[in-house]
């Protein structure tokens, strides 16, 4: 598997994933049928992306690029869209996550450049 194509389907992993979780929040506790159903099938769609790559990359920077990414559009999108405050201390872990993606995806041995 290219590069190219080993993120691309990596990013398609993370969006189903955000999309999931933003839909697991809108399920109110699996009682709304569309919205659960929904986030079962981006979580589906999310995990078989991931068996994807695990011949491309290892599980380790496989999982922590997928959760880490996600776990800053998930922030990103509850601050936008459902006006969820974040405080300073938020914002320095999200971007300390954001730091460790960079660190894996420009020095780190264990993915290719």
């Amino acid at each position: 598997m290219t590069q190219p194509v080993t993120y691309a389907i990596l990013a398609v992993a993370i969006a189903f994933e955000v999309a999931g979780t933003t839909l697991l929040a809108q399920s109110a506790q699996f009682t709304r049928v569309l919205p659960t159903t929904g986030m079962a099938i981006c979580y589906g769609i999310a995990f078989y992306c991931l068996s994807l790559l695990t011949g491309a990359l290892p599980v380790g920077i496989i999982y922590a690029l997928w959760s880490g990414l996600g776990i800053v559009f998930i922030a990103a999108i509850n601050f936008v869209i459902f006006r969820q405050s974040l405080d300073l201390w938020a914002m320095v872990g999200l971007g300390l996550i954001i730091l460790g993606v960079v660190v894996i995806n420009t020095l780190s041995k264990s993915v290719a450049h």
